[in-house]
């Protein structure tokens, strides 16, 4: 049996996992501030900055448990492959949702928490990982977006879907409904993801043909007839290449988390929402990102067809979305009313998703496949590590209805991106690592 467009088919089983990846990594914050919700059961006796200030600390752990999650993984997908890989993140991570059902208190949403972020950490390594293996170098940026397009679409659709469920349904029912979701999905999963491209059956010959010719840019070993190796981690940060994605990765990574993890908050205490404003506006930021996903992708594959080189690719479409981000976030310093503030965090996201897919491609573009997952890895670990402290900085040190510093903070981060990406990476393309 042959399936023409093979490859379009494994991108949108991850991109699908992005979708539930984001349903259920938004379930709490929209289920902690529902009324009836996690903090009115388990806290009803604390104000709104003392809520804010555990639920902050909670999403420290769990974006610590991420980052760490992110290298963990990386290294398991270029040591067991894409398909092994996904299994494991995607199934343990729709049990630790289960488990959000079963405990109570600051101690056991901790611990379920940091096993949520440890095992859906691999959603990302394992896309830079899936798109290098499946992809011609050329066409990696639109299936980066394909890929960013579902994680934005999960968060578009996770906060009215689960507002709704949360109208409906106890908060330990809606937990124990989304993690079935992920189960589901590894059904599909390992019965089209066999093999990789070179060995795949279903693969046609013209396919196949055109996902390993458009790789032959790539770096190989120092002996070409001997199978391609991973580099260590000290080889790998031997490289000032690394560092700039390293360090781009971590300036922008947070901005996306500000928005993640605080948005039904900020609704809540900067313009006195319930969970039926959350339900109706806290989707808006995401259909920015969504448009962005695409844009991204789109805008690198016309330049490609231009027949610019990658270098000049990436890092226009880079400065285009980086441009986009800086005035909006230094504009919502002060919004004027919540329809302006979601429509301007739209515009924030679109922005970030523009840059963000050209980012994420980079460990490709610099080395070969068996690098890629583990570059990935530290890129995502730096990222997650520099958005949890913001996360902590956010709840534990500003008052519940202050947000204005934050996006000040957003605005410099963005100039740290453009800063490493052209300073610390002069020219994209595959380093050779002799």
């Amino acid at each position: 049996m042959k399936i023409k467009g093979l490859r379009w088919w494994v991108v949108g089983l991850i991109a699908l996992a992005a979708v539930i990846n984001y349903i259920d990594r938004q379930a709490f914050s929209v289920l902690w501030e529902t009324k009836g919700g996690i903090a009115d059961e388990l806290y009803p006796e604390l104000d709104a900055n003392a809520r804010k200030k555990i639920y902050g600390q909670i999403g420290t752990y769990f974006i610590i448990a991420y980052a760490v999650g992110q290298a963990l993984f990386g290294r398991i997908f270029d040591k067991l492959g894409t398909r092994i890989g996904f299994a494991l993140s995607i199934g343990f991570w729709s049990l630790a949702t289960g488990l959000h059902a079963l405990v109570k208190g600051f101690t056991g949403f901790t611990i379920v928490r940091v096993l949520l972020g440890l095992s859906e950490a691999g959603n990302w390594p394992g896309a830079a990982k899936g798109n290098a293996e499946w992809f011609p170098t050329n066409e990696r940026a639109i299936a980066q977006g394909i890929f960013n397009f579902g994680a934005s679409f999960g968060a578009l659709i996770s906060i009215p879907l689960i507002g709704l469920m949360a109208q409906k349904l106890h908060w330990h029912a809606v937990f124990m409904v989304i993690a079935i979701l992920g189960f589901l999905w590894l059904i599909p999963w390992l019965i089209v993801v066999k093999f990789s491209p070179d060995k795949h059956p279903w693969l046609t010959d013209k396919e196949k043909d055109l996902i390993l010719s458009g790789q032959k840019n790539e770096v190989k070993s120092v002996d070409e007839e001997a199978p391609q190796k991973s580099l260590g981690y000290g080889k790998l940060l031997g490289f000032k290449q690394s560092w700039g994605v390293i360090i781009a990765s971590a300036a922008i990574d947070p901005i996306w988390w500000i928005f993640v993890v605080w948005i039904p908050n900020y609704l809540v205490n900067v313009f006195d929402m319930g969970i039926e404003g959350i339900t109706k506006l806290g989707w808006v930021p995401y259909l920015g990102a969504m448009i962005g996903a695409w844009f991204g992708g789109l805008l690198a594959k016309a330049f490609f067809n231009k027949g610019w080189s990658v270098n000049k690719v990436r890092k226009t479409t880079i400065a285009i979305g980086c441009a986009i981000m800086l005035p909006a976030l230094l504009s919502l310093s002060s919004p004027g009313s919540p329809l302006m503030a979601v429509i301007i965090m739209a515009f924030v996201l679109f922005g970030f998703q523009t840059a963000i897919g050209n980012i994420q491609t980079l460990p490709s573009d610099l080395y070969n496949g068996k690098s890629v997952g583990t570059l990935s890895g530290l890129a995502g670990m730096s990222a997650k590590f520099a958005a949890a402290a913001l996360t902590w900085f956010i709840g534990t040190k500003l008052p519940a209805d202050k947000y204005s510093l934050v996006f000040l903070i957003g605005a410099g981060l963005v100039a740290i991106v453009v800063l490493a990406v052209w300073v610390l990476i002069p020219k994209i393309e595959p380093i050779n690592a002799k």
